[in-house]
């Protein structure tokens, strides 16, 4: 059984930080590129960012150079390390694992991030 189960959310002030990870298990992690996602009320899933199996990595221009994803294949976990945190980071964020040949994508249920004073 697949399960990513994010960690790390929480309440703070705006420029604060937070870490989220997330927790892999029943998938071969190193095979797949992970990604964290947020969303809001009423709007659409937004991709934050990724890391790919080769470490490479994507943002969303809102939080670049804000924000850092990692990997650690050793303990099948990704994280984020958001730094500068605006109000406008409010969103409960998701952890995505996905795959090709064969296809395969999986989603954690979600971990709340507030910014507000």
């Amino acid at each position: 059984q697949v399960q990513l189960v994010e960690s790390g959310g929480g309440l703070v002030q705006p420029g604060g930080s937070l870490r989220l990870s997330c927790a892999a298990t029943g998938i071969i992690f190193r095979l797949y590129a992970m990604g964290w996602y947020r969303q809001t009320p009423g709007k659409q899933r937004e991709l934050v960012a990724s890391i790919g199996s080769e470490y490479s990595t994507n943002y969303a221009d809102s939080v670049k150079g804000r924000f850092t994803i990692s990997r650690d294949n050793a303990k099948n976990t990704v994280y984020l390390q958001m730094n500068s945190l605006k109000p406008e980071d409010t969103a409960v964020y998701h952890c995505n694992a996905v795959r090709r040949n064969p296809q395969a994508e999986y989603w954690g249920q979600g971990t709340p991030v507030a910014v507000s004073e």
